[in-house]
């Protein structure tokens, strides 16, 4: 992994810490996701007439990328509604690139150096004791749902970095992704929730729009970067995006420097730093 794309995955790992803050918004969770996603839709759509359709050849990926997007806000959205984003969210980020690394091994066939698999597991651990230090009476199904979540995460992850790959472009492939997701995401909402039922999302347009905006930037960078380096590393790397919360919660929401977030971070920034050696 050069250094440009290691950095740039970096920033795809803060952008993506800030729109999961902004489902934190006072709607119903199914509800915030069905309103990040459209707006990120709409940024797809504006992307694809500068940048065209992907290739043919990753449309079978776009497909499967579709309904695995629509699991993932599912899941997501039920872990929320079950449990805090202190919770849900390392637990889920956590896990995936662990499943990520498997798959990218067993399916795609990319090649780790034993540095980097070290690396990624290192970097899991300090991300999943920031959710579990500490806590008594772990709500299962919260813990369930979580784990649910980053199985779809895993499953996307190795999906989208294969079909950008045979997209041949893939700034189209993330134009379909996001265009698609957000159709798709929108009309599940509807169908659950009814029109009334979208009603509140109304409420929250501003914050919506921008968290749509870091969906689509975070999510962009890490599918370009599948396509300049291994998909795990990539998987990984954008999973520090749990240290950016940590340390936004620490810096500007005042919580305490618990000890357990110190060796987190200790943790997170060794992993890195083995990725980046190997």
């Amino acid at each position: 992994m050069s250094t440009t794309v290691f950095l740039a995955v970096l920033v795809a790992a803060f952008l993506h810490a800030g729109w999961n803050a902004v489902l934190k918004i006072r709607i119903e969770p199914l509800l915030a996701i069905g309103l990040v996603n459209g707006s990120a839709g709409l940024l797809g759509l504006v992307l694809m007439t500068q940048v065209g359709f992907p290739a043919s050849a990753s449309w079978p990926w776009l497909a499967a990328s579709a309904v695995l997007h629509l699991f993932y806000a599912l899941a997501l959205s039920k872990a929320y509604e079950r449990a805090d984003m202190s919770l849900v969210y390392p637990i889920a980020r956590g896990s995936a690139p662990l499943m990520t690394m498997a798959g990218s091994l067993v399916v795609v066939g990319d090649s780790l150096a034993p540095l980097a698999v070290v690396g990624i597991a290192t970097l899991a651990t300090g991300i999943a004791l920031l959710a579990l230090r500490g806590r008594r009476g772990l709500d299962g199904a919260a813990v369930n749902y979580a784990l649910l979540t980053a199985f779809t995460i895993s499953l996307y992850t190795l999906a989208d970095g294969m079909g950008a790959r045979a997209a041949g472009n893939p700034h189209a492939y993330i134009a379909g992704v996001f265009m698609l997701d957000g159709i798709i995401c929108l009309a599940a909402v509807a169908w659950m929730r009814g029109i009334r039922g979208m009603q509140p999302m109304l409420t929250a347009v501003g914050p919506g729009l921008a968290g749509g905006a870091m969906a689509f930037g975070a999510y962009w960078i890490a599918v370009w970067a599948m396509t300049q380096a291994p998909i795990a590393l990539v998987a990984a790397v954008r999973e520090t995006s749990v240290l950016f919360a940590a340390v936004i919660a620490v810096v500007v929401l005042r919580e305490p420097l618990m000890p357990h977030r110190i060796v987190s971070a200790v943790l997170i920034v060794s992993g890195l730093a083995l990725i980046r050696s190997a």
